[in-house]
């Protein structure tokens, strides 16, 4: 009877934690196949393209314009009939409003700053969710092998009780007492493998793939040594926090924008046409406009621009104190697991000396069956609250990383190639062209490294 109670003893549960006897998939491959594949990532990366373009958009304004047009008039006079062509070619130049495009450059700039920062975001949570998944995996997988062990050592146990019972040792209430016991463990590690299964679908939701055989992760990763020292981190690099900032410059920007309305523009303006007769005629100019009244449009205008930058401004508060406590948390998180992890070790370590002790009082007639079973139950509790435990630490680690903005590929330093948020922006930053200027070929370049030509 020793021999299978040495097999539930603190050498096997520490053995079975976290452990797989194959290498065949590491944390940091599901790390890297996750930014890789994400469909999140991508759909961010395509946002923050789009904002880049704005920042183009902007600089239209400040550039000039020139258009062309085809006229031709078909006239029935008295005597004859008369068709006549015209092709013009005009074009205008902002020379001065009083900085207003030029804010507007600026809003967009600051705008392109901000999604850069949710794109980060973006990238935290998933490498977040990832790492959650993976040890999610291995937690469960872990208590099925636990579940597993705990079947066969039941069966064992109920093989032994009939054995006694046919010596006279035990009575048939032993012997029934084993079988319940057995039948609870059968339907507890079915609920343990439906949950192991239901951990491979979430991982597969994230990653893109079920996961193969999961290798014990790595040393986990360094993090601030105090609460206090993540949160000023978390208020500096947080990428939540980077991106109000940058909305709370573009709003305040936005406001002044506003408030120029009400200053004129001055254009140049010129204009070329021909008609079929030969005939040519050119202008050149200025123009000065300003509004007289609009309404209330202008003043409207500049309320709601400052309603917004107050809302922005309101919301870096509360974005500040979010952040603030998901370090909190976070740290929380990792000092109960810590706890945890050092109670369930002597846990462990007692229930299975107590489960030999009330075993080796079996044979003496001291303990019944069920003492036996009940320590089991005892024992396999504790392995498993170990269990979760070292999940939980490993969890709290990524969730510490992630509240002060350090949960990246980059930071994490993955195996693939790092997206540069700056390469698209610097290509389309001065409004090219295709294939009509260096910038546009360089713009062509870009497009064909990130698929998207």
């Amino acid at each position: 009877m020793r021999t299978w109670t040495r097999t539930v003893s603190l050498a096997f549960a520490s053995a079975l934690i976290f452990a797989n006897p194959v290498i065949s998939e590491t944390l940091s491959d599901s790390l890297a196949t996750a930014y890789r594949t994400s469909g999140l990532i991508d759909q961010n990366r395509a946002v923050l393209r789009a904002a880049d373009e704005d920042v183009a958009l902007a600089l239209t304004a400040l550039r000039p314009v020139i258009s062309y047009a085809l006229n031709g008039d078909y006239t029935t006079p008295s005597f004859s009939d008369e068709f006549e062509l015209t092709a013009s070619v005009t074009g205008s130049l902002l020379l001065y409003d009083f900085g207003r495009s030029k804010l507007g450059v600026d809003v967009a700039k600051e705008s392109v700053l901000a999604t850069r920062a949710a794109l980060i975001d973006i990238e935290n949570t998933i490498l977040l969710n990832t790492a959650t998944a993976y040890f999610d995996v291995r937690r469960a997988e872990a208590f099925v092998g636990l579940r597993q062990n705990n079947v066969r050592l039941l069966v064992e146990q109920l093989r032994a009780a009939r054995d006694r019972f046919e010596v006279g040792e035990v009575t048939r209430t032993d012997v029934s007492q084993a079988e319940a016991r057995v039948a609870a463990a059968r339907g507890a590690l079915a609920a343990d493998q439906g949950l192991l299964a239901q951990a491979r679908e979430l991982f597969k939701s994230i990653v893109g793939r079920f996961p193969g055989r999961l290798e014990a992760p790595p040393r986990a990763p360094a993090i601030p040594e105090t609460t206090d020292a993540a949160r000023a981190q978390a208020q500096r690099n947080n990428p939540q926090v980077l991106q109000v900032q940058h909305q709370v410059k573009a709003a305040e920007l936005a406001v002044e924008q506003a408030r120029r309305q009400v200053y004129p523009t001055l254009n140049a303006t010129g204009a070329f046409s021909i008609d079929d007769d030969g005939d040519d005629l050119t202008r050149l100019g200025i123009a000065l406009t300003g509004p007289i009244y609009q309404g209330g449009g202008i003043a409207a205008g500049q309320r709601q621009a400052q309603a917004l930058r107050d809302q922005v401004r309101a919301q870096l508060y509360t974005t500040g104190l979010l952040v603030d406590q998901q370090v909190g948390n976070a740290y929380a998180n990792l000092a109960v697991a810590i706890a945890s992890i050092d109670a369930s070790n002597r846990q462990v370590a007692a229930a299975a000396l107590a489960l030999e002790g009330i075993q080796e009082e079996l044979q003496l007639g001291a303990r019944t069956t069920l003492d036996v079973l009940d320590q089991e139950q005892e024992l396999l509790d504790a392995q498993t609250a170990l269990v979760s435990a070292q999940a939980d630490r490993q969890i709290a680690t990524y969730q510490v990383l992630d509240s002060i903005g350090y949960l990246t590929a980059q930071n994490l330093g993955l195996n693939v190639p790092i997206y540069d948020p700056a390469s698209y922006y610097n290509a389309v930053k001065d409004g090219p062209t295709y294939n009509v200027s260096p910038e546009g070929k360089r713009l062509d370049r870009v497009l064909k490294a990130i698929g998207r030509n």
